[in-house]
């Protein structure tokens, strides 16, 4: 197992990564750090347990999303009609309100010290 230093929101990390997995590793190492920076970034949340929690969620919702996206259809669905295109502005306003909702649970949660543990 190679030993990779990495950095996430600035800070360091010493990772095991098995042979041959270095490289998807760094590229896993990346999308975390994009996810926590941009929650960082938009400023509403300082605590870096709270911004790793919701960067988390983010990263397993669109795991979700893409895993349901690349399921096969079965066989009746393949014979079934069209049906009219959904609504995504409706379905990205009830995802923004989960979402707020789930940081409002983690809010009273965590109470006001931010710590997850």
């Amino acid at each position: 197992m190679k030993q990779l230093e990495v950095q996430i929101m600035g800070q360091s990390y010493l990772l095991g990564a098995p042979e041959g997995g270095e490289e998807r590793l760094r590229q896993a190492v990346q999308r975390v750090d994009d996810a926590m920076c941009k929650i960082r970034d938009a400023g509403k949340i300082k605590a870096r347990e709270r911004i790793a929690v919701l960067a988390a969620l983010n990263l397993a919702f669109d795991l979700g999303a893409s895993a349901a996206a690349n399921e096969r259809p079965n066989a009746a669905e393949v014979i079934a009609p069209p049906t009219p295109s959904p609504d995504f502005s409706q379905a990205s306003a009830q995802a923004d309100a989960a979402l707020n909702a789930l940081i409002g649970r983690l809010d009273t949660a965590l109470g006001e010290d931010g710590r997850l543990i």
